[in-house]
């Protein structure tokens, strides 16, 4: 399941590329309109920007702003960042394989090959949904649906 930290994580880099080209944002303005608690955020933002996914400014007109396009920002990573592999079981994990200690064998394991299905499947999917994709999918959705509030 998808922690709070990766859906606030989402949140918080949507809301940043839709202001890209608007100068750094603050965090207390990014925690009022996506109902994010603000120190929860703020640990977030130090994570996403160590990771050198967003850059922040100090001072009067700081806060914090994308490093990279949002066409190069896809879910996987976000996920990858504030949960971990997206493997179910570490035997099929790209990014932190182990070996599963109840198996003996993973060559004739039958749960394996199911499992990574669902790794490759699901990182397919998560890698080709990009900040930018998502955000053009809420202008045609908005666009469909007059009056209607999507919120990021």
């Amino acid at each position: 399941m998808l922690s709070k930290k990766a859906k606030y994580g989402m949140r918080a880099l949507l809301n940043l590329a839709a202001k890209r080209g608007s100068g750094p944002v603050l965090i207390k303005e990014i925690a009022a309109e996506e109902r994010i608690p603000q120190k929860f955020l703020e640990s977030i933002l130090v994570e996403l920007k160590t990771a050198g996914v967003v850059r922040s400014r100090s001072g009067r007109k700081g806060g914090y702003e994308l490093s990279t396009h949002p066409k190069d920002v896809n879910l996987g990573l976000i996920v990858r960042l504030m949960d971990g592999p997206v493997a179910l079981i570490s035997c099929v994990s790209q990014t932190a394989y182990s070996p599963c200690q109840d198996c003996p064998d993973e060559q004739t394991c039958l749960i394996r090959p199911v499992m990574q299905e669902v790794r490759d499947a699901s990182a397919e999917i998560l890698e080709k949904a990009t900040l930018e994709g998502m955000l053009a999918k809420k202008e045609s959705l908005l666009g469909a649906h007059d009056g209607w509030h999507f919120h990021i």
